[in-house]
């Protein structure tokens, strides 16, 4: 058996964007920080959502059944800490950015690298977390070239910028 402790130290070592999260419908605008975040397919176009079951915002994503991914540009890392830090109030973290909206009504971040903005079609729990099945019905792409990824429990940058 495979030790929780082993497991995340292990997982430290995949590289994975860093996203802005976000919902808005009945149940209220909220946003968390994730790094579990992955196609499923492009036909049709859909993503998979990983988020913790006691988070503080799960249920409102479960009642608005809509979300938007907003994938962090390089010099976002701030953004990403007060989306996940406990300190900061949901109207407090949306203070901190530009948004914006597409189909679903969910913040959109203005300068994202990229943002998806989808529908909730599928809820399946596994252990602590719940997999959310997202299919996609708009996307917003920005120009900018670098990327901020996790690996090994810090930020990085990756991406190439046009020489001036």
């Amino acid at each position: 058996m495979v030790e929780a402790t082993d497991f995340r130290n292990a997982m430290s070592l995949l590289t994975s964007a860093v996203n802005v999260v976000t919902t808005m419908g009945d149940s209220g605008r909220h946003g968390f920080t994730a790094s579990a975040v992955c196609s499923v397919t492009d036909t049709p176009p859909t993503l998979l959502v990983c988020m913790n079951k006691s988070s503080r915002s799960y249920i409102n994503f479960v009642e608005n059944k809509v979300l938007c991914v907003n994938v962090l540009s390089a010099d976002r890392a701030h953004l990403s800490n007060v989306f996940a830090s406990s300190k900061f109030s949901s109207e407090q973290r949306f203070e901190q950015g530009e948004w914006t909206e597409l189909e679903t009504g969910s913040p959109v971040l203005q300068d994202a690298l990229v943002s998806f903005d989808c529908e909730i079609g599928q809820i399946q729990e596994v252990g602590t977390h719940t997999i959310l099945i997202c299919p996609i019905v708009a996307i917003q792409q920005n120009q900018e070239d670098r990327a901020l990824v996790y690996f090994n429990r810090a930020y990085h940058q990756v991406g190439e910028t046009e020489p001036a």
